[in-house]
């Protein structure tokens, strides 16, 4: 099987993003995106899907975090569609539950091709380390539209926000490793025939 990696670079006036992918790695990562919470989860969103992930950005943090989460989950996600190329021989399908003490998360994955995101992880804190509440989801969003992936992500239950959002993204982590993973078949997992190869 020929490499499956990309690398991906986006430059606007708000921010710079630079991501190194591989999706047949061991997990190791090296983030930063200036948002300290939010590289501890995309370090553990590359641990825990065993991909090998380098992640730089500058952004515009001084006027508040949005558009560094979302150009960030953007190139990422653009990386991981093109390090699947026609998206041949995977299992395209994953689910799986993570859990973090009190907090306990469910997702479930398609790379299907078409972008849908179904996420719910309600966060009472305003901020966690420098991630607004709100960008949690954002970022999954934002992910799964630029890889062209179905995705469903829930808080099944949690108290702790910092245990909440880290649990979804080890969920996210852990049925991605499975829907990526090559499943001894050298076709593509569709009736179409196709996963929506991209215009």
């Amino acid at each position: 099987m020929k490499s499956r990696s990309a690398t991906v670079r986006r430059a606007t006036a708000e921010t710079d993003v630079t991501v190194e992918l591989a999706l047949d790695g061991s997990g190791k990562a090296d983030v930063t995106t200036g948002i300290g919470f939010y590289d501890h989860l995309l370090t553990a969103l590359a641990r825990h899907a065993r991909f090998d992930l380098v992640l730089r950005c500058r952004g515009d943090i001084d006027v508040d975090d949005h558009h560094t989460v979302e150009d960030c989950a953007l190139v990422l996600g653009q990386a991981l569609d093109q390090a699947l190329g026609d998206r041949r021989g995977i299992r395209r399908f994953g689910f799986a539950f993570a859990p973090l003490d009190e907090a306990l998360a469910r997702a479930v994955v398609d790379l299907s091709g078409r972008p849908w995101a179904e996420v719910n992880i309600p966060i009472r804190r305003d901020q966690i380390g420098g991630l607004a509440g709100e960008n949690v989801s954002h970022a999954v969003r934002s992910l799964a539209t630029a890889a062209r992936l179905c995705v469903h992500l829930d808080l099944e239950r949690g108290e702790n926000d910092h245990h909440k959002a880290e649990a979804a993204f080890k969920a996210l982590a852990l049925a991605l490793r499975e829907a990526v993973s090559v499943s001894g078949f050298a076709d593509v997992p569709s009736t179409k025939g196709t996963l929506g190869v991209p215009a």
